[in-house]
């Protein structure tokens, strides 16, 4: 379990603006990010000899960024259909294959309209939904009639059964995303700079009961980029190395069913269950020595049943563990310091891996996390598969 160990490193971070209508494509959003993480890492284009992706028909394939940025061959792609469940199991396959020699410098890549053009969970998604396999295979025909058509209906379901099962209050919802809110005020990248109150919370529209409009994460147009390469090869290269320490993915029994596991034996927990015990051991660390979490966020339960699951508290604890300002900056676990999914811009999670290799850098001005050293990046929020990485400074 420890052979990935520090073996690699993320090199360069790039990032688009991200808004609710870029105005451009998608291409050329993924290219920007492109360009700019390379060059961050002290890089030419033609250094890169691989590229990962990710996607739910909804972006551009690995072959198009690369051809437009002239890269002379491609010794390894991976074109990953899937969604945010994946967003730390792309940094990972680009580590595998740096560290099996397959490729020496790979770029991950994560762009798209999702504010403008198809969305996840848009009517245009719904239609891809209802004649592919892209997503399910037969289930939703049966949740279509009750209305349980789109992510939000997901995981209100999964946030009631925890509510009904732990006592987990919409006052605990609402730390969640005044914690995001305030991080993303100190962030100049963020799409939500206005500061926002529990009343201002409480007072939101309800969109799917228990969640209210500020449980759900943004809609975003905009691209982000991370490098990828060995731990030999960072240390000579322009930025500080932020080494991967560990790395997980994967899924508890019966996951069939989309993103909440119609099988699943109880949706009060996640995929965190099951891959935290490989992730900490892969890493050498426990949960008591991550000094920032950067925790999935498409909708506020989802950080509060991660926090059980990754181990950070006792099951059925997290939305105490929540309150009293203990994931805040300055508190025990900081925890999406550039206002996550909620609050900064949904770029489907790749945007965390972004802000952890910046607190673990030093670089995050105002809402720097002091003596941060090991991170702790998630994806997949409270559905059945995810995946996870540890990254040190």
């Amino acid at each position: 379990m420890q052979q990935l160990r520090d073996r690699c490193a993320i090199v360069g971070t790039g990032w688009t603006n991200y808004s609710k209508n870029s105005g451009t494509s998608v291409l050329s959003l993924a290219l920007e990010a492109s360009k700019k993480a390379i060059e961050d890492a002290g890089l030419r284009a033609q250094d890169i000899d691989g590229v990962v992706t990710y996607s739910l028909a909804d972006s551009v394939p690995t072959n198009a960024v690369a051809t437009c940025l002239g890269l002379p061959q491609m010794r390894y792609y991976a074109d990953l259909s899937a969604g945010g469940n994946v967003a730390c199991a792309a940094v990972t396959k680009a580590a595998l294959a740096v560290a099996s020699g397959m490729a020496n410098y790979v770029l991950v890549y994560r762009a798209l309209n999702g504010s403008s053009g198809i969305r996840y969970a848009g009517s245009d998604f719904s239609r891809i939904l209802a004649t592919t396999s892209i997503h399910t295979d037969a289930e939703q025909q049966f949740l279509d009639p009750y209305g349980i058509l789109i992510p939000v209906h997901h995981f209100a379901l999964m946030c009631r059964r925890h509510m009904v099962k732990y006592g987990t209050t919409t006052k605990q919802l609402g730390a969640v995303a005044v914690t995001c809110r305030g991080n993303a005020c100190l962030n100049e990248r963020a799409m939500m700079r206005t500061p926002m109150t529990m009343e201002d919370y409480e007072k939101a529209p309800v969109i799917a009961e228990p969640f209210r409009m500020f449980d759900c994460c943004l809609q975003s147009d905009g691209a982000c980029a991370v490098v990828v390469t060995s731990a030999e090869r960072a240390k000579e290269l322009k930025q500080k190395p932020v080494y991967i320490m560990g790395a997980a993915e994967g899924s508890g029994p019966y996951g069939r069913g989309g993103m909440w596991g119609n099988y699943w034996p109880d949706h009060a927990e996640c995929y965190a269950k099951y891959v935290a015990p490989d992730l900490f051991n892969m890493a050498g660390v426990t949960p008591r020595d991550i000094d920032v979490a950067e925790i999935y966020d498409c909708f506020t339960y989802s950080v509060i049943v991660q926090l059980e699951d990754f181990g950070f508290c006792k099951k059925g604890e997290g939305g105490a563990f929540v309150e009293g300002g203990r994931i805040q900056l300055g508190g025990e676990l900081p925890i999406n310091t550039c206002g996550g999914l909620l609050s900064e811009a949904y770029i489907h999670g790749l945007n965390l891996v972004v802000e952890a290799v910046s607190q673990l850098r030093g670089d995050a001005g105002s809402r720097q996390v002091k003596d941060a050293e090991i991170a702790l990046v998630t994806a997949g929020g409270a559905a059945t598969t995810g995946s996870a990485l540890i990254l040190r400074r």
